[in-house]
């Protein structure tokens, strides 16, 4: 097979694409902006966000680049399986919403950090926060890298060339705009992502012979036999049970504690408003990730009947590369300016994140007392400080930062999801434990991946890679770590000032909508061990030879 550079000739077109796209974004950011008086404007759009307008920027902030990019050369890689890991991740907004996201919303949180202050005390919450920071900074270069191996196809300019003017030019734009300026454009950009991957595939599906061209998320199935012809294995599902189990600590509770899918639900007007914004959320992001898996296929295919090998290097690409070959330059440009949607909306909800965790939880620990006029200035620094750094770390990434996004998620299962969780379903949570839990299984997370002691990882491959393997041992061994440490250290009478207060349990109650305060709810020891022994028995498992 032969392998071939990828790119349009017409770099006319690809600029006029770029400049007309940022235009239309810096011009609803900068109307945005003008409703930002307030913190609670800056950060929730003063929860003031409608359903439809929230699902699509709920589902425009969880579907990022990586549906244009990364998860289309996961595809490639992974072929049918790929589907199992997807619904694990698609699972997580939902679960947002029912395990904690209404709840919090009833106690005006900005972000989950401002319920662990609450909840666990100061000391919890500089620890979670700088957790949430680091996955919201490899979130975000995830995002850059992205965008500049998108614009270097669209431009022709080099890497490093497009990843700092694009970069600027990102940040000047997210911080700009604020959490107003990320919904509307998000929504925007989500209808602008769906149409750009659909529509073209569904041009070049045609132009294979497939009779379900004019609806890729589902009618693809018609070119399935000659897939099985010309591909064999690609719906083999080849891995073990331990395999498709591991996906569920590391893409689906994983996610759940990520600050900016959370945020999303604190910007609705009411809870009701918030659960129907899932509903939309599920319709919008479903459309566009059947698409994507069309994509996924398409790509097999094209290298089997055309003979052409898509070199690893250029894996990421592949959704550009089937529109480079098939259609003319102007669509490649309006699919490339897909994906530039795609990543600006996540890194608006990255950066707001950052600034949030900052100015409002970090700054309320150690100065809460300061002028709301200078905590929203602190604020727009550390959005626009959070965004330079990512493009200075995506500027020659360690090799690992191409799946930064998903092995952030085992990092936030073991350090961030527990601690919600628990907090939220358990009043028997300890502080010291969830201090505890958090440290040791979050570091534990980072030293068995294969990037920091490559001598003791665990899993091989992908499956290490991404985080899988670590995700299941360290994720179950948080909330079994949290678990009994709390049990223990509540019947310790020198720790006594760690243990749950009158105002947690009664702060428990309030969050779940209870006029009054009973400690027979939520306070069960007994369910609690049972799951403790259950994350035992699942580390031990995990930790096992793969």
């Amino acid at each position: 097979m032969q392998e071939v550079a990828w790119r349009i000739d017409n770099i006319a077109l690809g600029f006029s694409v770029v400049v007309l796209c940022f235009v239309v974004f810096y011009l609803v950011g900068w109307l945005s902006s003008r409703k930002t008086t307030e913190v609670t404007d800056l950060y929730v759009a003063g929860r003031t966000i409608g359903s439809a307008t929230n699902g699509l920027g709920m589902a425009s902030t969880w579907a990022s680049l990586a549906t244009f990019m990364g998860v289309t050369a996961l595809i490639l890689q992974l072929q049918a399986p790929f589907v199992f890991l997807w619904i694990q991740w698609a699972l997580s907004i939902p679960l947002i919403t029912l395990l904690y996201g209404t709840s919090l919303r009833r106690m005006q949180a900005y972000t989950p950090a401002s319920f662990i202050r609450e909840r666990y005390g100061k000391t919890a919450t500089v620890v979670v926060c700088c957790w949430m920071i680091l996955i919201m900074l490899m979130y975000a270069v995830g995002q850059m890298i992205g965008l500049a191996q998108a614009l270097e196809v669209l431009l022709g300019f080099p890497y490093v060339t497009t990843l700092f003017v694009a970069g600027i030019i990102i940040v000047g734009y997210v911080t700009i705009g604020g959490m107003y300026g990320a919904s509307y454009n998000a929504a925007f950009q989500m209808v602008v992502m769906t149409l750009a991957l659909i529509v073209p595939m569904g041009a070049i599906m045609r132009q294979m012979g497939s009779s379900g061209w004019f609806f890729p998320p589902l009618l693809y199935g018609d070119m399935v036999d000659s897939m099985l012809e010309l591909v064999p294995t690609f719906f083999d599902t080849n891995y073990g049970f331990k395999w498709y189990f591991a996906l569920i600590p590391a893409f689906t509770l994983g996610p759940i504690g990520l600050p900016h899918l959370a945020m999303r639900v604190f910007t609705a007007p009411s809870l009701k408003s918030a659960r129907w914004a899932v509903v939309w959320f599920t319709g919008f992001l479903g459309l566009l990730f059947g698409g994507a898996y069309a994509v996924g296929f398409i790509g097999n295919y094209f290298q089997a009947i055309e003979g052409i090998t898509i070199a690893a290097a250029d894996a990421d690409k592949i959704t550009m590369i089937l529109n480079v070959y098939y259609n003319p330059e102007w669509v490649t440009a309006i699919v490339i300016a897909g994906a530039i949607a795609a990543g600006l909306s996540t890194l608006n909800g990255n950066l707001l994140a950052i600034g949030a965790l900052t100015a409002q939880d970090i700054l309320g620990v150690f100065m809460p007392d300061i002028d709301d006029n200078l905590r929203m200035k602190i604020g727009y620094v550390a959005i626009f400080l959070g965004g330079i750094i990512s493009v200075v770390v995506s500027y020659s990434p360690p090799d690992f930062l191409v799946t930064s996004i998903l092995w952030a998620f085992g990092i936030c299962g073991s350090a961030v999801t527990p601690m919600i969780l628990l907090g939220v379903w358990w009043k028997e949570a300890n502080r010291l434990a969830a201090i505890i839990s958090s440290v040791v299984a979050g570091f534990t997370f980072i030293i068995v991946s294969p990037y920091v002691m490559p001598g003791i990882v665990l899993g091989e491959g992908v499956t290490a890679n991404l985080g899988m393997s670590g995700a299941l041992f360290t994720v179950p061994l948080a909330f079994a770590l949290f678990i009994f440490l709390s049990l223990a250290f509540n019947r310790i009478p020198a720790l006594e000032s760690y243990s749950p207060s009158a105002e947690d349990r009664k702060l428990v109650d309030s969050i779940h909508g209870w006029p009054d305060s009973d400690d027979s709810r939520y306070s069960g020891n007994g369910w609690a061990a049972l799951v403790g022994v259950i994350c035992v028995a699942i580390s031990i498992w995990g930790f096992m030879p793969w």
